[in-house]
């Protein structure tokens, strides 16, 4: 069995941002030469989702809009931020929209459903956030 891993780094211009990184997992898995296998890619930090789901920018603005309704930014709003941090909130939606994906490879390639597409969720940006692409396979 072979492995293959891959760092992307990601900075937003925004707090709250949705990225599709499939291109650069596409690219990772490409380089890898891996045709059977599993493809895992996750966020390296508290305050940072992967996710799967559709390529929709309306979609993108529901999902940041139902996460700040569970989980409004407001610096007292949380016992967190009691600690001089103001990012409460990004933990919180963080655990909604998920730490990792696990994408099965087939015969090279990422093996999607119909508009299944992987995307980066940034809830405290602006600065260099780093995401883990893992292949393994043969």
């Amino acid at each position: 069995m072979k492995s293959y891993t891959q760092y992307l780094t990601v900075c937003t211009d925004k707090r709250y941002d949705i990225v599709n990184i499939t291109p650069q997992v596409e690219d990772a898995l490409k380089k890898s030469g891996i045709q059977e296998g599993l493809c895992l890619v996750n966020s390296m930090h508290i305050t940072s989702s992967v996710f799967i789901n559709d390529n929709e920018h309306g979609l993108h603005a529901d999902f940041l809009r139902w996460a700040e309704t569970l989980a409004p930014y407001g610096i007292d709003k949380y016992q967190h931020n009691l600690t001089g941090e103001d990012n409460g909130d990004a933990h919180l939606k963080r655990t909604l929209l998920g730490r990792e994906v696990v994408v099965a490879v087939t015969k090279g390639r990422l093996d999607f459903g119909p508009w299944e597409t992987i995307f980066y969720g940034e809830f405290d940006g602006q600065r260099n956030k780093r995401i883990l692409i893992k292949i393994i396979g043969e």
